[in-house]
């Protein structure tokens, strides 16, 4: 195999990021579910012939790291050498896919001149695949209660559509056209994936290609195995606790440790719950996808990612517990794995503080409405995660409200789109006053939505952290935890985590974000800034002795 010099590595790294990034456009502009086009809750990412991440585009996170332990299992299971030119294999049998069912992965072989140079994979959320319940399933407590399975499926062959799987996703969906609308989107994306690859091995040839895509993942592992090497060495443990599974009230405890030490960072999940009965149980893909998110952050925050980067990682969950989920175990509410990164964060801050911000907001707020629309007669199921306000750090304030951390670049819904596809109206929508933890560093504040219904149908609120606080650092203070309160001011009321609640035109919900942990000694912060906080509104009295 040739070398190549540095200045044609980073040329070819830039073409096949340039390739993700037009997957994506194609993605984006095509898809006809919000949570594809507006959201972004997808992960897209480009392999080589022996299924090395080589680049990836902007997407949800967890989703990426995902992406790589769903490719290696899909392509053993229908075999490399049953693939061909044009085909196209779909999967989302969660223990593989390391994901719940309805986030689909797409993934496809690239030839040049009939010899296999690499792989294509995409998975985006699908809204509805013959689960038991509409939109999103809270209380499953096997996997078949979660939709149609599909294990590694040719969905195209040769590059021609196989009618009968397409006519068998068609009748198990209840949003039939929504859903291949997305599925022919997620195979325009990864065509055009096809074409951009061939045209980078047209311009530089498959040696250059192949030498440069070595260098990169050998410059990748040596950057993080550094970076490994400055930090702290040692062993840390945390645990919190996830409100419940869906089906039970109880409480479910997660613990990890994590060690670093001879070149290695180890994650740990072991003394975490076993199995739950409902669907919180995370599949091991999905926790190796978590611990990625957690490492590539304190290693390689600002480096495009490919296979090398996670080479120094090992993470560890016995089979048939919670963070290692095996067949029959539901999994359909993965808010497991929101609640388990900042688990690893808060771990890691022991040993390295100067290097980790507090809490933000410990889970993502996620809700939905499901319900016929008026206009049209259709059924409808549309979601939003809410934005929380941001731990702060050891030299700053935590920002807020904003998207979780766990969510990259993902985005939440807009207003004007929930508002036209549901029976939500939004009365309010504002800061969330005094939410944000006190400290010398102050947390992000979270956010207050009032909603009111306008149609019938069930409203489902998603969140697994209510009933605890999210953690602060340094002797800062914690801030006010997620809320979400059906049918407020009326003798109904109620104070709900993860829920399908029906609700009628006239009824209301107020959902309350966290704000982030609070970093320091609230009576070291700096009198303008509690002056500026109360001006601005992020709080409403003087938490710190303030004369104003």
């Amino acid at each position: 195999m040739s070398d190549v010099d540095g200045a044609t590595v980073e040329v070819v790294r830039s073409y096949l990021v340039a390739a993700a990034e037009e997957m994506r456009a194609t993605l984006i502009r095509t898809a006809f579910n919000p949570v594809i086009y507006e959201v972004h809750d997808f992960g897209i990412s480009i392999y080589d012939d022996e299924l090395r991440l080589v680049a990836e585009s902007t997407g949800l996170s967890r989703f990426l790291g995902a992406n790589d332990y769903s490719i290696r299992k899909g392509v053993e299971y229908v075999g490399a050498h049953t693939l061909r030119a044009g085909d196209v294999v779909l999967m989302n049998y969660p223990y593989w896919n390391a994901a719940h069912t309805y986030d689909a992965t797409l993934f496809a072989p690239v030839f040049l001149h009939g010899t296999s140079v690499g792989y294509l994979c995409i998975r985006a959320h699908w809204m509805d695949l013959g689960a038991k319940d509409p939109g999103y399933v809270l209380d499953s407590t096997d996997m078949h209660q979660e939709g149609v399975i599909f294990p590694g499926t040719r969905i195209f062959r040769a590059g021609e559509p196989a009618p009968e799987i397409i006519e068998l996703i068609r009748f198990n969906s209840r949003m039939p056209d929504l859903v291949l609308g997305d599925l022919h989107a997620q195979v325009a994306a990864i065509r055009t994936g096809e074409r951009r690859l061939l045209e980078i091995f047209g311009k530089f040839g498959r040696e250059t290609v192949a030498a440069a895509v070595r260098r990169m993942i050998e410059d990748g592992e040596a950057r993080a195995r550094a970076a490994v090497d400055t930090l702290p060495q040692g062993s840390w443990s945390a645990q919190d606790w996830l409100d419940d599974d869906g089906v039970t009230d109880d409480p479910i405890l997660m613990r990890c440790t994590v060690t670093v030490a001879d070149g290695r960072f180890t994650v740990d999940f072991a003394g975490s719950s076993p199995a739950v009965p409902g669907p919180v149980n995370l599949p091991f893909g999905a926790t190796i996808a978590t611990a990625r998110v957690a490492f590539k952050a304190i290693t390689t925050p600002g480096e495009q990612t490919n296979a090398g980067h996670f080479a120094a990682l090992d993470v560890r969950a016995e089979p048939g517990t919670l963070f290692h989920a095996v067949y029959p175990a539901a999994t359909f509410t993965q808010w497991t794995g929101t609640v388990a990164l900042e688990l690893i964060y808060k771990a890691l801050a022991q040993g390295m503080p100067e290097r980790l911000p507090a809490s933000s907001g410990g889970d993502v707020p996620g809700f939905m409405m499901v319900g016929t629309h008026p206009d049209t007669g259709q059924l409808f199921a549309v979601s939003n995660n809410d934005a929380v306000g941001w731990g702060a750090a050891p030299d700053h304030d935590g920002i807020g409200p904003a998207n979780h951390l766990c969510q990259t670049q993902a985005r939440n819904t807009p207003v004007e789109v929930l508002e036209a596809k549901t029976g939500m109206f939004f009365e309010r929508v504002e800061m969330r006053t005094d939410s944000g933890g006190a400290g010398r560093f102050r947390g992000g504040v979270g956010l207050r939505r009032d909603i009111r219904f306008v149609t019938p149908g069930e409203f489902l609120s998603v969140i697994k952290k209510t009933r605890s606080r999210p953690w602060a650092l340094d002797g800062g203070q914690e801030p006010e935890p997620n809320q979400v309160i059906v049918f407020p001011g009326t003798p109904s009321e109620a104070s709900v985590s993860t829920k399908r609640t029906r609700v009628a035109a006239g009824d209301r919900v107020t959902l309350l974000t966290a704000g982030g942990g609070g970093h320091g000694d609230p009576r070291l912060r700096d009198p303008a800034a509690v002056r500026e906080d109360l001006l601005e509104g992020y709080v409403s009295r003087d938490l710190y002795g303030v004369s104003t």
